[in-house]
């Protein structure tokens, strides 16, 4: 399996943030070609030491890197990610990366 976790920072808004990622961008991004799981994070995300920087944290999940790479070229993948720089006032970090069961 192969993951892509989208780390949201503390928007200008936070429950405009919510409620726009709730019912436009998530139903959005869960079209996307490929996307075999999602999860997100609920309430604060925090560090050892406490407060991070993050409000949000998502995961999707896919059988490969080749497949976030073909879904992200979709109209699909474009189209959410497009979407971040509607709602994403604070900014989004994404990392992929490949996993196994250990």
């Amino acid at each position: 399996m192969a993951r892509l976790v989208a780390m949201y920072k503390h928007p200008k808004d936070t429950a405009a943030f919510d409620a726009y990622y709730m019912s436009k961008h998530l139903p959005l991004a869960k079209t996307i070609p490929g996307l075999k799981g999602y999860d997100i994070s609920t309430g604060p995300v925090l560090t050892p030491e406490g407060q991070s920087p993050y409000h949000l944290i998502a995961t999707l999940h896919f059988d490969s890197l080749a497949d976030i790479a073909a879904a992200f070229q979709s109209p699909e993948g474009q189209a959410a990610a497009a979407d971040t720089h509607v709602f994403a006032t604070g900014g989004v970090e994404l990392y992929m990366f490949d996993t196994k069961d250990v």
